[in-house]
């Protein structure tokens, strides 16, 4: 059942294309690693997507609903979700009023503040320490749990990893990964090939703002990821 369809997504900053005629269909309960070099367009597609830029071209329907032109705030309340690179955490709140906010969103469903502490079990005892306060891991896990609390279709993970040491970035992903499995829908931007791939049903890497591969992770080797990243493999190449 496709959940997520984008069709010649084209979006620019000025005259630059930073995405350029991207198109891809996610099909429910999903995990789907989205790759490429800096500069590929991994974020504005991201951000795109969630409504935070302005698209040019193209379209994006979710439940088969046309959202191109939906506010950023529609989006979430239709299940599209966002935990942007960086986190954006509210740092003089605590962690419960950090992940309250996703309720703003209004849609039922079965995320409550204690099933996120269940599942980043690190913020138990952080729950009323000010987000500003916490270690990388604790805010990503808290962006991850606010984005949860709006009870999303679609679950979307920008640079999870980004600045956190590798032992915290085991931490983080040892507590999504009950999450990956519970039929949660999920788009991943994870520079760690390696660890993507552990995770991901399927990869789509991008160059230059286009699509270059976008293949069963299964049937998928790492040197044609590798040609695909470099742009040494002929534009979507399927693995």
């Amino acid at each position: 059942m496709t959940i997520l369809s984008v069709t010649d997504l084209d979006v620019r900053y000025g005259q630059f294309r930073a995405v350029r005629g991207v198109s891809f269909d996610l099909q429910k309960g999903e995990v789907v690693a989205l790759i490429g070099a800096n500069g590929a367009g991994k974020t504005t597609l991201l951000r795109a997507l969630a409504g935070a830029n302005r698209i040019h071209a193209g379209s994006v329907h979710l439940h088969g609903a046309d959202i191109t032109a939906s506010p950023s705030h529609q989006r979430v309340a239709a299940g599209l979700a966002l935990v942007p690179e960086g986190r954006r955490l509210f740092l003089d709140m605590t962690v419960t009023e950090n992940l309250m906010l996703g309720r703003t969103a209004g849609r039922p469903g079965d995320w409550t503040v204690e099933r996120v502490f269940e599942t980043f079990p690190n913020l138990i005892k952080r729950r009323h320490a000010a987000t500003g306060t916490m270690s990388g891991g604790e805010q990503q896990a808290t962006a991850i749990g606010r984005a949860l609390m709006s009870n999303p279709d679609v679950l979307i993970l920008d640079e999870v990893s980004l600045g956190l040491s590798p032992l915290v970035v085991d931490q983080v992903y040892a507590s999504l990964g009950g999450l990956l499995k519970t039929g949660t829908t999920v788009i991943l931007v994870e520079q760690d090939l390696s660890r993507a791939m552990a995770v991901a049903d399927r990869v789509i890497c991008m160059l230059e703002g286009r699509v270059q591969l976008d293949s069963r992770t299964a049937a998928t080797s790492r040197e044609a990821i590798t040609r695909a990243y470099f742009g040494t493999a002929p534009q979507g190449e399927h693995a």
